[in-house]
């Protein structure tokens, strides 16, 4: 089981692919606690609650506007997403569904020739834990300056939107905003309760009715930023408190690294 302090060391330097590429992260395989009963749908799973990974690489930001329009300009990803005028370049792309992401993914696979895909639930977590076991991956409450959600800077009634990616201070991993700014999607169908002992249907075609999202978002009360917290997106819909980050196979090895 890694610990905070392992992970911080284990923190490993960003790469990517290609100029257009996300930043990578490479994460070692380990095994963590899922779930948390003081979280509203992240209660630990019955029984043995430990889930285990490979080792994978994660986006260090949730994917912006500007890596969205690449694929956009390449032909591959449908455009026209809505800003909501908070505004494009580094700010997470939003409007977008699973099928978008998955289109996204397929499109650096094909330029890279390395295997992108959206993280699995359990990936997720983990990448989110860094190795913490508290609410979030600095403590048990939250901290003026760590998230992007309702609350999170202070006692606020409105909150303007998305931030830019990378806005707030990383996880021992190196991983941006994994607690708030947006609900991000994940490969797995959406089961109601706690996290399943096995993914479903991960990084496949199967036709689910909604797909399991993590880490809260800029609308939300900070609970719901836990690493813990699941959420659920119907298939087919897209909306301004939902993106994505993508995740990458790492039996091939790793890129270039990032400057």
């Amino acid at each position: 089981m890694l610990t905070a302090g392992a992970s911080a060391a284990l923190a490993a330097e960003p790469f990517r692919d290609c100029p257009a590429c996300p930043e990578m992260i490479a994460l070692p395989g380990g095994s963590f606690s899922a779930g948390d009963d003081r979280v509203r749908n992240g209660a630990p799973p019955p029984g043995d609650a430990v889930r285990h990974v490979g080792p994978f690489a994660i986006a260090r930001t949730e994917t912006t506007f500007d890596q969205w329009q690449a694929c956009v300009d390449s032909g591959a990803c449908e455009g026209g997403q809505d800003d909501h005028g908070w505004g494009r370049g580094d700010r997470p792309v939003i409007n977008v569904t699973a099928d978008d992401a998955r289109a996204y993914a397929a499109w650096l696979s094909r330029r890279t020739g390395h295997a992108y895909r959206l993280p699995t639930e359990a990936e997720w977590e983990y990448a989110a834990r860094a190795g913490s076991r508290t609410l979030y991956p600095w403590g048990d409450a939250m901290r003026e300056g760590r998230a992007n959600c309702r609350g999170c800077d202070g006692p606020v009634v409105e909150h303007a939107g998305t931030t830019p990616v990378a806005s707030y201070p990383p996880n021992a991993f190196g991983l941006h905003d994994m607690n708030g700014n947006l609900w991000e999607l994940t490969a797995d169908c959406w089961t109601p309760g706690a996290m399943p002992a096995t993914a479903s249907a991960p990084g496949g075609p199967a036709e689910c009715k909604a797909h399991v999202m993590r880490g809260g978002a800029w609308y939300y009360h900070p609970k719901v930023a836990a690493s813990a917290s699941r959420g659920r997106n119907a298939a087919g819909v897209w909306s301004y408190v939902v993106g994505f980050r993508v995740a990458r196979d790492l039996a091939d090895g790793g890129g270039e690294a990032a400057r």
